[in-house]
């Protein structure tokens, strides 16, 4: 069993700065690194077995975004927004001081890596959406929000679990040391005694104060790396007519269904880690359209590789080596 290393680095809000928790897998000297980002509630241990397995080929850093797990709640909770977790997750990559990595993101965590990837001169060299896309209708949001900003109370780690199996039961059909797991690794226990959830419930404020449709296809257009977008097929998040427009425009994103599954994918399962890893092997070169070979005399670099080719940029395409 791998043990990973944990570490905390500091983010700065507009009321100060805040330490953020992430664990770091496998060798850090790895030729390739992977980014694992968590959805709203959830927390860094949620990509336990995914980085275990994984942590074999790559270095694998899971984070807990401010206001969840081992991280600080943020003293002002109009500073929970994509802006100050798009500034957080710019400090990690900063951090880690690696020039480029892929990364996966669950929900929330797809969302802003959705965000980091239409950037120019973005370091994401492949991008994996669990379950969340460029637009998100309002009935979701509703529903999630109906949950996450309730201060729950437990007597145990018994009832955790319990509330946790109602809530995320959307999951699809995970084992008993699934649920217990995802009980241990994210409560709090408060002083009274009793147990809370790790997360800071006042992380949903914003989103409750104007909840509509969000629309974000200006941003998916602008997405140039690889995306493997994962849809749990009874989803009410990331609905069948928008996964399959993410096929079709911008990244033109490579499009797996979940059967028995709604919103989102545990990525726990084998079957899910085997899709996870075959996806990330595939993202280990890319080629010129014409040769898969470097040219000599470069007039530019592959904005993907940086393999040198003298081809003009519209001949790069990316893909499997030996597509």
């Amino acid at each position: 069993m791998i043990t990973p290393s944990e570490h905390f680095f500091l983010g700065l809000s507009r009321s100060g700065f805040h330490r953020i928790r992430y664990f770091d897998w496998g060798d850090p000297h790895a030729a390739e690194t992977v980014v694992c980002v968590h959805g709203l509630t959830r927390n860094a241990h949620d990509f336990d077995r995914l980085a275990e397995r994984l942590a074999a080929r790559y270095r694998v850093i899971t984070v807990d975004i401010v206001g969840r797990g081992g991280s600080d709640w943020l003293r002002d909770p109009a500073d929970y927004s994509y802006g100050q977790y798009q500034t957080d997750m710019t400090a990690l990559l900063a951090r880690l001081d690696v020039a480029r990595v892929h990364w996966i993101g669950t929900s929330m965590g797809g969302f802003l890596g959705m965000l980091l990837a239409a950037q120019a001169g973005t370091p994401l060299r492949s991008l994996l959406v669990n379950d969340v896309g460029p637009f998100i209708p309002k009935a979701a949001l509703q529903r999630i929000s109906d949950y996450v900003g309730l201060d729950n109370r437990f007597s145990s780690i018994e009832a955790v679990e319990r509330h946790l199996r109602k809530v995320h039961a959307p999951f699809g059909p995970l084992t008993d040391r699934d649920w217990y797991e995802m009980a241990r690794n994210g409560h709090r226990r408060l002083p009274d005694g009793s147990y809370g959830l790790a997360y800071d419930p006042t992380i949903v404020n914003n989103v409750r104060e104007r909840i509509e449709d969000v629309v974000l296809w200006p941003v998916w257009d602008r997405i140039a790396c690889p995306v493997l977008a994962l849809r749990g097929a009874e989803s009410d998040l990331l609905k069948p007519d928008t996964a399959r427009e993410m096929t079709q425009r911008g990244p033109k994103a490579k499009l797996v269904e979940l059967p028995g599954i709604g919103h989102a994918p545990a990525l726990m399962s084998g079957d899910q880690i085997d899709l996870v890893e075959d996806w990330l092997r595939n993202q280990a070169w890319f080629r010129c359209r014409v040769s898969c070979r470097a040219f000599p005399g470069s007039a530019a670099i592959c904005r993907h590789c940086t393999t040198t080719c003298a081809r003009p940029a519209t001949s790069w395409r990316h893909g499997p080596v030996n597509a």
